[in-house]
């Protein structure tokens, strides 16, 4: 199995941004008017099924946050474009962290209700910009903010290792696995803050956020 490069692709940092992506996928669900964030297609079914019924008004809940996602994903990439290969303090990902994490400080400081909707587009686009950003782990191809392509390609990967055997697909299987497991700790741990919190559990993303922008210290710099 193709091990990793350099420390953006460990499977440490797939782990840490897997559970922040639960944070921030459940946070938004829970706290912040039933909105999946991180991931889009829950958003694309609702809004689908509200113009289907003619609630416009319910729909543009979920529009914003899908359109908000596509800019976020531009965005990664023009800042990949404009930053990588340059020699600077902080490596272009680890700008990107930090970012993310002063777009959840402000999140946390968003009341709840009417700003629920602000709320949601600033998580779609962090999450998006994060999603594009750090795209394999261990040689993996793999998402931190969703988990439907890592429980297919995992699922995948585990039928070749039974079924052949290949050791390197039974290894492959394990990381998109443990990134399942990460996400759903993530979902889990927001589950209960929330009780405690209520809208400034979004704050707790930010500490596998930090992490991670502490381990990329160690990558390899232009």
């Amino acid at each position: 199995m193709a091990q990793e490069k350099q420390m953006s692709d460990s499977l440490a940092v797939g782990l840490l941004l897997a559970f922040a992506g639960g944070i921030l996928d459940a946070y938004s669900f829970i706290t912040r008017g039933e909105v999946f964030a991180t991931a889009e297609t829950g958003n694309l079914v609702r809004l689908g099924v509200h113009l289907s019924l003619g609630e416009f008004a319910q729909a543009g809940r979920y529009i914003f946050p899908i359109l908000a996602f596509t800019l976020g994903v531009l965005a990664a990439e023009l800042i990949r474009r404009q930053m990588d290969g340059r020699r600077a303090r902080f490596h272009w990902r680890q700008a990107i962290l930090l970012g993310e994490c002063a777009v959840l400080l402000l999140v946390a400081l968003l009341p709840s209700g009417p700003m629920d909707a602000l709320a949601n587009i600033l998580i779609s686009f962090t999450s998006a910009i994060q999603l594009e950003s750090f795209r394999k782990f261990r040689g993996c191809a793999g998402s931190t903010t969703m988990c439907t392509g890592n429980l297919r390609s995992g699922t995948e990967q585990l039928f070749r290792f039974l079924a052949l055997p290949d050791p390197q697909a039974g290894e492959k299987s394990s990381v998109y696995y443990r990134l399942i497991l990460g996400f759903l700790a993530g979902t889990l741990v927001c589950g209960r803050l929330t009780l405690l919190l209520g809208t400034r559990a979004v704050l707790c993303a930010c500490l596998p956020l930090l992490a991670v922008f502490l381990l990329l210290f160690k990558m390899p710099r232009p």
